[in-house]
């Protein structure tokens, strides 16, 4: 049994935009909906990058019934951890009924260079990730913090708004040193590759079974050839994998470092086109590794309201047909 999410991608859409694909995602009966949270989109071509919490609060207004997610924010460096923490609580607040998880991730390059006080090496901005981690737990329990880290100074920071046991948060794991750090203080895992030792360790680690929320790319579209030109233009930049992502400073690295990358190297990696059957065998390597939550990206801002209407006529109930859905499809945590 898994639940299927929309993501609401702030890199290819604009604030009001966002919203309404929000409520009209919920209406399309989307269990949950996720939330990128950058400064810059990925590449020219996806247009846009309007902050993700303004945006989270007017959907938490406008919508009833999904789970909300940062899918992921990062809390080393363009936002203070104290800060993120009281946008989470707010937001939680606004959304009522335990809707909210914050996520967060140890971020990239593209996002933290505006700062301008450079890109730690990967080890030091888990370290970051660890001690934001623990400053935000503390603030969700209620009380003064205080702390003089290797990392972070937090001088008599208190949230004065936070919901009763605070708020559920997400982190993101590539294996398992992260998993050995992030496991036992997180309520969900999230995840971008569906590697079974990822969950398996995960499990082992926390001694329960938590959410684990993973994201999936399509390019659905009537005309095939069009939504793999789309996704070619828009969502190449997948192509130097992780750890090359999170290195790279802005849109002009990233379409300089996938010139090579051809359409049909996008189209075999994630679906494009009208075909139903392909876009539900997608998700299956997330499925079968034990995964709970999958979030479906659909490429290109331009065709999100007639995917929405794809998804509920037809997506979703092959979805539900193929893998079931569980009788309570929020992100629910211990």
């Amino acid at each position: 049994m898994v639940a299927f999410g929309y993501s609401l991608l702030c890199e290819q859409r604009g604030p009001r935009e966002l919203v309404a694909d929000a409520v009209a995602a919920e209406e399309a009966g989307f269990d949950f909906e996720v939330i990128s949270d950058h400064y810059f989109p990925w590449l020219d071509s996806q247009g846009h990058a309007p902050n993700a919490w303004p945006v989270l609060g007017a959907i938490a207004a406008a919508t009833e019934r999904v789970s909300l997610m940062t899918y992921v924010t990062c809390p080393i460096m363009r936002y203070h951890p104290t800060v993120v923490a009281q946008k989470a609580a707010t937001v939680a607040l606004l959304a009522g009924e335990g809707r909210f998880t914050l996520g967060l991730g140890a971020g990239e390059n593209l996002n933290e260079h505006v700062i301008g006080k450079g890109w730690p090496p990967a080890n030091v901005r888990h370290e970051m990730l660890g001690e934001a981690v623990e400053i935000i737990g503390e603030l969700f329990a209620g009380g003064y913090v205080n702390r003089s880290g290797t990392h972070y100074r937090v001088d008599s920071a208190k949230l004065w708004d936070v919901p009763d046991g605070g708020v559920p948060i997400a982190v993101a794991v590539s294996g398992k040193q992260s998993i050995e750090t992030f496991a036992p203080v997180a309520d969900a895992m999230v995840a971008v590759e569906p590697l079974p030792e990822l969950v398996q360790g995960f499990d082992a680690a926390t001694g329960v079974s938590l959410p684990k929320i993973g994201q999936q790319p399509i390019s659905w579209g009537v005309d095939r050839d069009e939504a793999v030109a789309r996704a070619h233009d828009q969502f190449r930049w997948f192509g130097g994998g992780w750890k090359v992502n999170a290195e790279l400073p802005g849109t002009a690295a990233f379409a300089a470092a996938t010139q090579f990358v051809r359409p049909h190297d996008v189209a075999d990696a994630f679906p494009c086109g009208p075909d139903v059957a392909a876009h539900v065998e997608a998700v299956r390597p997330f499925v079968d590794a034990g995964f709970t939550h999958v979030a479906l990206v659909q490429v290109g801002g331009e065709t999100q309201t007639d995917f929405i209407a794809f998804a509920e006529h037809e997506l979703l109930p092959a979805l539900r047909e193929e893998y079931g859905k569980p009788e309570n499809a929020r992100i629910r945590v211990r």
